[in-house]
C-alpha cells in the first residue's frame, strides 16, 4: 500500500487529499476536485449513455454525490479518480436502465413508413417448396451431370474450371450440363 501511494503523481495525491477535505464540507476543496476530474467524470458518461445532454445531467449527480459521500472515499482502496470513475460509471448505467426504451418513443404511426424486405409467409412457404422440388429433380440426375450443375450453379465455377477439374474436354463439360440442365427444366415442369 504504501509502495502505491509513493508511486501516485502530485495530480492524483492533490485529488485524493481535496476529496478528504470536501467530505469536511470544504467548498475551495470541492473546486479542486471538480476542476480536476470533471472532464474525465464527464467522458465516462458520455461514453456510457451516448447522449451529451444527458451525460451533463449524470455529471451534476455524480458532484452532488461526491458532496454528499466524500467521507466515503478511501485512498487505501482506490485513487481518487478511480473512486469518481466508480461513481460516474454506475450513475450512468443508472440513468440508462432508468431510460425507455428507444423503440417505445416512436409514434406506433411510423411502423407503416419501415419497409420489411422479408419474404411474406407464403413466399417463403412457396420458395421452400421450390427447393425441396429442385433437390428431388437434382437427385434424379446422373452424378457426374449433378455434381457438375452444382458446383457450376452453387459454387460459380466456370466451364473451364469445371473441365480442369474432372479432367475432361471443354465440349464435354458443356454438353453434359446443357443436357442435365434439359433434364432439370423437364421435371420442374412436370
Amino acid at each position: 500500500m504504501v509502495e502505491a501511494l509513493a508511486t501516485q503523481t502530485p495530480e492524483a495525491d492533490l485529488l485524493g487529499r481535496a476529496l478528504s477535505r470536501v467530505a469536511l464540507g470544504d467548498r475551495h476543496a470541492f473546486e479542486t476536485v471538480y476542476r480536476q476530474a470533471s472532464g474525465r467524470v464527464f467522458a465516462i458518461c458520455l461514453r456510457v449513455l451516448g447522449d451529451r445532454a444527458e451525460a451533463e445531467d449524470v455529471v451534476q449527480e455524480v458532484f452532488t454525490t461526491v458532496w454528499h459521500k466524500a467521507a466515503q472515499f478511501d485512498a487505501a482502496r482506490a485513487s481518487a479518480i478511480t473512486w469518481l470513475g466508480m461513481i460516474a460509471r454506475n450513475r450512468a448505467i443508472d440513468r440508462l436502465r432508468a431510460a425507455p426504451p428507444a423503440a417505445n418513443l416512436a409514434p406506433i404511426e411510423l411502423a407503416d413508413d419501415v419497409a420489411d424486405h422479408a419474404p411474406t409467409p407464403a413466399a417463403a412457404a412457396e420458395r421452400t417448396a421450390e427447393g425441396a422440388r429442385l433437390e428431388q429433380c437434382l437427385s434424379q440426375l446422373d452424378g457426374r451431370r449433378r455434381s457438375l450443375i452444382r458446383v457450376a450453379f452453387f459454387e460459380g465455377a466456370t466451364y473451364e474450371e469445371l473441365a480442369a477439374r474432372v479432367g475432361s474436354p471443354l465440349g464435354s463439360v458443356k454438353s453434359w450440363i446443357r443436357r442435365g440442365l434439359l433434364q432439370l427444366k423437364a421435371c420442374l415442369e412436370q
